[in-house]
């Protein structure tokens, strides 16, 4: 609850063509437009959305600039973080409900593109160095 009222919503939605219909029914109306990241790649198949405030300025300030990692890379540890990710959201007793609100849709079998593989490996970086949690055994840094 005090994450909440710190502001802190996360929603983290990959969609696939309508495939995934929470993702249209969130509302976004009452969030400040900077704390809101939109990330889709080029064919408009697949979208995330990031809503956190301070994650569009730490990933303009201190994120590593596009092209420091591999796609391949970054597709590796997506995929090991949206395991743990997605563990974590069906054990809310365990771990807290604030932080881990909702599913994230993340198939390692689908190229998603740089632009959506880059933001969401900053966003997991940026979650694990803010809010000190390690989704995996690889130590987060910038």
């Amino acid at each position: 609850m005090k994450r909440i009222t710190q502001l802190f919503i996360l929603t983290l939605l990959l969609v696939s063509c309508g495939s995934y219909q929470s993702a249209s029914e969130t509302d976004l109306t009452n969030v400040p437009e900077e704390d809101i990241v939109r990330i889709a790649n080029d064919d408009i198949e697949y979208e995330i959305t990031i809503i956190e405030p301070g994650f569009n300025t730490w990933l303009a300030s201190m994120a590593r600039p596009e092209g420091y990692y591999s796609q391949s890379y970054m597709e590796a540890r997506n995929a090991v973080n949206v395991i743990e990710w997605n563990n974590r959201v069906l054990q809310p007793q365990k771990y807290d409900p604030n932080l881990y609100e909702l599913r994230i849709d993340y198939n390692p079998n689908i190229d998603y593109g740089y632009d959506v593989n880059y933001k969401l490996f900053n966003y997991f970086t940026y979650f694990q160095l803010t809010y000190k949690q390690r989704l995996s055994s690889f130590v987060p840094r910038i």
